[in-house]
């Protein structure tokens, strides 16, 4: 593994369990994928997903490493150096 940020993502408790939080507070349910912000939990949709609130959290913080957060994936992703680690 070559990015620096992969190495060094942190490991944080997921904020919520039930599903992408920008959706659920649009009250809409219709994400595809979810993932976890490796910096402080949040969980958001993928880019497959109608508001790609993944991504959107990124283009926001800065936080630059997602995880899968669907069951039995481990993958990660760097949006800094478009770099995926399958670990």
């Amino acid at each position: 593994m070559s990015c620096a940020h992969l190495a060094a993502a942190g490991d944080p408790q997921p904020q919520s369990t039930d599903g992408c939080q920008d959706c659920l507070a649009l009250g809409l349910l219709d994400w595809v994928h979810l993932r976890r912000c490796l910096s402080c939990g949040r969980i958001g949709c993928c880019d497959s997903s109608p508001r790609r609130h993944a991504t959107a959290h990124f283009t926001e913080t800065a936080h630059p490493v997602i995880q899968s957060f669907q069951p039995g994936e481990t993958w990660r992703w760097c949006y800094l150096d478009e770099e995926l680690d399958t670990g």
